[in-house]
């Protein structure tokens, strides 16, 4: 392999492929998808005719109008869950709400094929959610998953240094570890867990 290999695949259609990729995971995109599609059957299928030998049957109802605003109103909200993901949990529920209506208005939503899909796109805009960040996921691992590294004596702060003819200030602490300064309190406050048994 050469080094203009990278390059390559981020160029032309690579570059077009991994931009969309991008664009689509941080959104409900086959939420979005389903229900657009859920539309479509809806909105078609009670305006045609559907035509056996020379016998031809209507299958437009006296709701065929609410059928189109249904299915209009399924195809604006699986654009809704693509262009707003923020009001997906919305969508998703006027999604599976308009779902369960045209089973009643429109031929059983399109034939059980127009509600199963906006049922089931509903769902998946209502539960998708947007993935955490890389670098808090990186930091998350870095504070939990690994230990940290010991602390040596020149990482630590030294106390600031005291006059010698200074008095003492403070009572001595007897909780702190033996041979520590107890006026600076470094080992009995600095939270390691070291005390000397009474």
């Amino acid at each position: 392999m050469s080094a203009d290999t990278p390059a390559r695949t981020t160029t032309g259609f690579g570059h077009k492929r991994q931009a969309f990729r991008n664009w689509r995971g941080q959104r409900p995109f086959w939420g979005g998808m389903l229900t657009l599609l859920a539309g479509i059957p809806i909105m078609y299928v009670p305006y045609q005719n559907l035509t056996l030998g020379s016998l031809t049957i209507r299958m437009s109802t006296t709701a065929g109008a609410g059928s189109l605003i249904i299915g209009v109103l399924l195809v604006v909200l699986g654009l809704t869950m693509w262009f707003q993901p923020q009001s997906r949990v919305f969508a998703g529920i006027a999604a599976i709400l308009l779902a369960l209506v045209s089973l009643v208005v429109s031929n059983f939503g399109a034939f059980l094929i127009g509600f199963l899909l906006g049922l089931i796109g509903g769902a998946l805009g209502v539960s998708w959610a947007p993935a955490k960040p890389a670098r808090a996921e990186r930091g998350a691992k870095d504070t939990t998953g690994t230990a940290s590294a010991p602390v040596t004596a020149a990482d630590e702060e030294a106390p600031p240094a005291q006059d010698p003819a200074a008095p003492q200030q403070g009572p001595r602490d007897d909780t702190a570890v033996s041979e520590a300064s107890p006026a600076t309190g470094a080992d009995a406050h600095d939270g390691n867990g070291r005390h000397r048994a009474g």
